[in-house]
């Protein structure tokens, strides 16, 4: 896999600048490239205020690669985590009083606080406080020793794919005053949600309270994530996949014979008359979503196993040894990054942070 820390830097910086002018701010979502720390670099770089991550080792892979900058704790902490979420987190997203009670007694052993977003459900019936028990449960959180309520948040289009409209972020913002109200403390942080709020966040509506938006998709591939459509201004090929060819053949029509039940058989090979050429390309489940792949024109996705991805066509010059170039979507995208046969090589041509001097233009290869 290549990745172009340039356009990750641009499309973050173009996102800031372009959300900035609504009032709303920035964090980087990592947990797609596994908290890669040039990734996350270049997202700093191009203006986001800070990091999430849903993994505790992601955390520790960009604090020990010395990145110092807030990073929050995206997905509720685990029990087991108690002690390195309150180390290297300057939040975290939480849902359950249990794991916020725990939160804060490891904070007061620890000699600190932690502070504390709420995630509310807002629909898409993922993670989330029910709107009704808000109240009661920001009394509670309010009077646990050692955290601090820094804000609420709301997700949408991930479980549900429900797709944010202006009615559920003026409910949000509702949400914010009405935690004020009954409860006292300042809500400084409201997060509206993530890459599928850019439609809404950029129109012509207004943004209430709310303050910040989480986004990974939007600046890692450029896309939309409810529509898989380009964001316009954004580059879509920061990342590319490239797989070498282990077999070129013409293969006749399948032979009748007995067939594997449907929902085994979804991503193995499928027979198709239209393109009579089949490649074989040394990737596979194991390594990506194959499923996910965007190829070039003129080639068609197959099916794939754990390390064959089959294409065909009908008009196709490649030999064994040569490489095939995709795209890929988010899904593919995350489980390349954390596949540990995929090498990523690191293309870094982006402008200093605070600086309009270019970095010089270079290349690293690194495993993860």
């Amino acid at each position: 896999m290549e990745i172009d820390l340039g356009k990750i830097q641009a499309n973050a910086r173009c996102l800031v600048r372009r959300l900035g002018d609504r009032g709303i701010s920035v964090t980087g979502v990592t947990k797609a490239v596994c908290g890669h720390p040039d990734v996350a670099e270049a997202m700093l770089d191009g203006g986001v205020v800070g990091l999430a991550d849903a993994r505790i080792a992601n955390l520790f892979r960009m604090r020990t690669a010395g990145i110092n900058y807030p990073i929050s704790m995206i997905r509720a902490p685990l029990l087991s985590e108690m002690k390195d979420v309150i180390q290297h987190c300057d939040a975290s997203y939480n849902t359950e009083i249990d794991t916020i009670l725990k939160l804060g007694a490891a904070a007061k052993k620890l000699g600190t606080s932690h502070n504390l977003i709420l995630m509310i459900e807002t629909g898409d019936m993922r993670e989330g406080i029910l709107q009704e028990n808000l109240n009661n449960f920001v009394t509670r959180v309010i009077a646990t020793p050692g955290v601090a309520l820094k804000g609420i948040a709301a997700n949408f289009a991930c479980m549900g794919n429900v797709v944010p409209t202006g009615r559920d972020m003026a409910m949000l913002s509702r949400l914010a005053t009405q935690v004020k109200g009954a409860c006292g403390p300042l809500v400084e942080l409201v997060s509206g949600g993530g890459s599928a709020n850019l439609p809404w966040a950029l129109g012509e509506g207004s943004t209430g309270r709310v303050n910040n938006l989480r986004l990974g998709e939007a600046i890692l591939l450029g896309t939309d994530p409810v529509t898989g459509q380009p964001i316009t201004g954004l580059h879509t090929d920061a990342f590319t996949l490239f797989a070498e060819v282990i077999e070129t053949r013409v293969k006749p029509s399948a032979r009748p014979h007995a067939s594997i039940a449907p929902e085994l058989g979804m991503l193995k090979l499928v027979q198709s008359d239209a393109y009579r050429t089949r490649i074989i390309l040394a990737v596979g489940q194991q390594d990506t979503d194959a499923s996910g792949l965007t190829f070039p024109p003129g080639i068609a996705f197959i099916g794939a196993t754990s390390d064959h991805t089959v294409i065909g066509t009908s008009n196709s010059t490649m030999s064994v040894g040569s490489e095939m170039k995709m795209g890929m979507n988010y899904g593919a995208l995350t489980r390349a990054m954390s596949a540990p046969d995929v090498a990523k090589i690191v293309h870094c041509k982006k402008m200093m942070r605070g600086s309009s001097r270019n970095r010089e233009s270079h290349s690293v290869l690194t495993l993860v």
